[in-house]
């Protein structure tokens, strides 16, 4: 009985009777020589079926015959046979013994050779060689070692990216190389650290699971530095290998945290930062089931379904439960035949055994900046599982990673005659490129520079004159462009009443004054931005429109511009050429921020959180300063109320200014000329009102973005009676002029204006400064409607809020320039004559300005910008004298 398991787990006493023999007195005879006797051989002919087969009967009535007693066969060698008693071994303890054994065998070199050690011979250069081609045989076969010897694992496949003549998804769904390929992702994600010394993907998953999450983030970037054939792997077969990351994920996270498969049953790998970045039009064949990424707006979103995963069929005839069979995206897996009762069907879903998944299907459009001229925007649809649905909504803009796949379309064949394939993009990675994603993705530097920025005195002054820097001039716009870029703070107090902190901006006025430049500055600048135009933007296009689905035949909902503008800007040009109905239309989109939609069955609201800049031509083309606001525009009062700063834009003839911005222009377009090689390329203004330098673009847009995201001013310290006394006298002024209604949106257009004003300077609190610098802009909006006449009236009744925050500089230049046009004016008119200079007494010029209470005039005399303008100051003669140019 050498064959007996000595694992069993019975006592020898208690063996059925005929194998330990009917009587154990009885002699043991050693039969390795005998020869049977012929009784002996009756004996056992006795017991010969000839109807029975060769070998054992295992199944049967027959069953217990061959274990009948055999007097003839029950002889055993005393020398072979161990009747010694031993103890119990559980068979993991006996499995560990023999790996033991086997191993010492193979270093002594003695011992049976088994299936591991066919290829090797004894005459192995040494122990390391052997051992490493009998790893390399185990993982040929499929044998995957345990934890205990993983420190000691030697990589299977050296040459992995040796494909041997195969194309790489056929390579990697191989058992050899898809064993390394796991086996080399495994130890990336255990032994990955980062320059500090902390495991990388350790500190991942332990925090996706402290959130309860099923998805782990891998960097391309990083799996390419560290595994550079996986990475080579990846896009070309993308769907098997991140299949082989999901499970050694799943290994990896389950023998971390042995519970954790009760919270998700699956893990999935999501590569993120692929550094190929395709646009939705450029996608062709041979993009065709490659890992790709790709940018849009979402346009619209359907529910979410549950999707098959792992399905099992009960056979309607016998109610066997076939499966699983893992459901593909492509086609409908179904059983053939029933392996039980061998029926054709029909089969039906075994409802409870069957596992689901989330499914969502969306259609992103190429973002409205990103296409060609003369193109209509592509769009491809993309199909969203388990945890990445419902994660965007229409009107974000997304950066998706994921496979382009094919899949067969019945109706494109129907209409173009010949084979056709759908494609749509199955989601991997899923992000939203929103102000959070884009402060998040801010350096360190970054933020160093902004608070930096943020501490210097004129920081407001700086950020206006950075805005447009190419455009000459229009101070007060560039003001108010800033503010609206930065905002006011969004109020929603117990989610019943919303008040909105978007600064909504009209610009109007004379043509050629640089409104549409000024609008297209913004959609460059700003975060998020959707332009339009009033002649080629209709109500559903601006709001959102119904279409039903091509699939399902269902309603769906389509985001319009200024739903598509959520959180950013919404820019409308050529305002005045839009119809009534359609201006109607955004009037809740302005006010309220949201979209009411009751059509085909569908009553819902979208959101519209954005700020509105529209730029609109007076009747006529010139805007008549004679006449009020209301009668130059054909807007009507409660869409006039809602914008919060109107700026009126006239193209006035002076002489001096109209040199200087002929001499801007010029220099501008020599300087920015392709073939230029001057270096000096920073658009700067040389007649600017101030001297302060631009900020560079790339970081005026990052510290507009931070300041949103982290600044949230509050209104304690904010004086709330200057603000009420403000209000009352401008309802005076309205009522007394019926140029402008001031309504009580203008107090909250000053609190939201006071906001974003605060939010410019990084602070944490409204101050008394921000609610003057609010009052300003307020004041000029207002008095810049009015007719010429009450004009001049107003700006002397409001001097001391209109001076606020003004540079002296800047005042004192327009005192001495309006003295100017005042003095040449007069000489033209009395005399008739044309003279070159202009003498103004420096005793007229210091009574002016004492009225404004300033008194020290030397550092004016001194100042850029009176040289700039052809000021020289005569000290002896106590003279200011400007040259005016020839043709002046």
């Amino acid at each position: 009985m050498s064959d007996r398991d000595l694992s069993s787990p019975e006592p020898f006493e208690d063996l059925p009777e005929p194998f330990g023999g009917a009587d154990d007195t009885s002699p043991v005879r050693n039969f390795e020589d005998e020869v049977l006797s012929e009784a002996d051989v009756l004996s056992l002919s006795q017991f010969d079926d000839p109807e029975e087969e060769d070998g054992e009967e295992l199944f049967g009535d027959n069953l217990e015959r061959d274990y009948r007693p055999i007097p003839a066969l029950d002889r055993y060698d005393g020398g072979e046979l161990d009747e010694d008693d031993y103890d119990y071994m559980s068979p993991g303890a006996r499995a560990a013994a023999e790996r033991e054994l086997q191993r010492r065998d193979r270093e002594e070199g003695t011992g049976r050779r088994d299936a591991d050690d066919i290829l090797y011979d004894e005459h192995d250069d040494d122990e390391a060689s052997r051992k490493k081609r009998r790893m390399a045989e185990r993982a040929a076969t499929g044998f995957i070692v345990d934890d205990d010897e993983d420190e000691e694992m030697i990589e299977s496949i050296e040459n992995l990216q040796d494909t041997k003549g195969h194309t790489v998804s056929e390579w990697v769904a191989m058992l050899g190389p898809k064993t390394e390929i796991a086996n080399r992702f495994k130890n990336f994600l255990r032994n990955d650290v980062t320059p500090s010394g902390a495991y990388l993907y350790k500190d991942k998953i332990r925090r996706m699971c402290e959130s309860n999450l099923c998805s782990l983030e891998v960097e391309f970037t990083n799996l390419a530095n560290k595994q550079h054939t996986l990475a080579l792997f990846l896009p070309e077969a993308p769907l098997e290998m991140i299949s082989i990351f999901n499970d050694v994920a799943k290994d990896l996270v389950i023998s971390m945290y042995p519970q954790y498969g009760r919270v998700t049953a699956e893990i999935f790998v999501r590569i993120t930062d692929l550094p190929l970045i395709e646009e939705i039009r450029t996608f062709k064949k041979i993009h065709l089931n490659q890992l790709v990424r790709t940018r849009g707006v979402v346009t619209s979103t359907t529910g979410v379904f549950p999707q098959l995963s792992i399905i099992k069929y009960d056979c309607s005839k016998c109610g066997h439960v076939l499966g699983p069979f893992v459901q593909s995206q492509s086609e409908e897996i179904k059983p053939g035949s029933c392996p039980e009762c061998q029926s054709t069907g029909p089969f039906m879903v075994n409802m409870e055994q069957t596992l689901y998944r989330n499914y969502q299907k969306i259609t992103i459009q190429e973002s409205p900046g990103s296409i060609p001229p003369g193109r209509i925007p592509r769009s491809k649809e993309c199909i969203l599982l388990a945890d990445l649905c419902d994660q965007c909504k229409p009107g974000d803009e997304i950066d998706v990673t994921g496979i382009y796949s094919n899949s067969y379309e019945g109706s494109l064949n129907t209409g173009n005659g010949f084979p056709v394939f759908a494609t749509v993009i199955m989601a991997n990675y899923l992000i939203i490129k929103d102000n959070k994603h884009i402060v998040e993705s801010l350096t360190d530097e970054d933020v160093s520079q902004i608070l930096k920025l943020a501490k210097e005195h004129k920081i407001g002054e700086r950020i206006a004159a950075s805005i447009a820097p190419s455009i000459y001039g229009h101070d007060y716009i560039k003001k108010s462009l800033a503010l609206a870029l930065f905002g006011g703070e969004p109020k929603n107090p117990g989610d019943k009443h919303k008040l909105r902190g978007d600064i909504n901006i009209l610009l109007c006025g004379d043509p050629g004054t640089a409104k549409s430049q000024f609008l297209k500055y913004i959609e460059k600048i700003a975060p998020r931005a959707v332009f339009t135009t009033g002649q080629g933007a209709s109500a559903v296009g601006l709001t959102a429109y119904v279409k039903r689905d091509h699939q399902t035949r269902e309603w769906t909902l389509e985001a319009g511009a200024l739903v598509l503008a959520d959180q950013g800007v919404c820019i409308i040009d050529e305002f005045d050429k839009m119809n009534d109905q359609d201006r109607t239309s955004i009037h809740e989109a302005m006010e309220q921020q949201s979209i009411s939609i009751s059509k085909a069955g569908i009553v819902t609201s979208l959101q519209a959180r954005c700020s509105v800049m529209a730029a609109a031509n007076p009747i006529g083309g010139r805007y008549d300063p004679a006449m009020t606001f209301s009668e130059n525009v054909n807007l009507s009062e409660p869409i006039m109320s809602r914008f919060d700063i109107l700026c009126v834009v006239r193209d006035e003839v002076d002489q001096v200014k109209d040199n200087q911005l002929a001499t801007f222009v010029v220099q501008s377009h020599m300087r920015n000329h392709p073939l230029s090689k001057d270096k000096e390329c920073e658009l700067r203004n040389p007649f600017s009102t101030t001297d302060m330098e631009p900020i560079p673009q790339d970081l005026l847009k990052k510290y507009i973005v931070y300041s949103k995201q982290n600044i949230h001013p509050k209104l304690h310290r904010m004086d709330q009676d200057k603000v009420a006394k403000m209000y009352s006298q401008l309802r005076q002024e309205s009522m007394m002029t019926g140029s402008l209604p001031i309504t009580v949106r203008h107090i909250e257009s000053m609190i939201r204006m006071a906001e974003a004003n605060a939010k410019m300077h990084l602070r944490d609190y409204v101050q008394e400064d921000d609610v003057n610098m609010a009052i300003r802009i307020m004041l000029e909006s207002f008095i810049e409607t009015q007719k010429y006449s009450i004009m001049k009236t107003m700006r002397k009744t409001f001097q001391k809020y209109l001076s606020f925050k003004k540079d002296t500089t800047e005042l004192l230049y327009f005192i001495l320039h309006q003295m100017a046009t005042d003095q040449l004016a007069y000489i033209r008119g009395i005399h008739g004559v044309t003279v070159n200079t202009i003498e103004i007494h420096e005793k007229d010029f210091k009574d002016r300005v004492k009225q404004i209470d300033i008194h020290d005039l030397r550092p004016f005399f001194e100042s850029k910008l009176f040289k700039n303008n052809n000021f020289v100051y005569d000290e002896k003669r106590h003279m200011v004298i400007q040259t005016l140019l020839l043709g002046e």
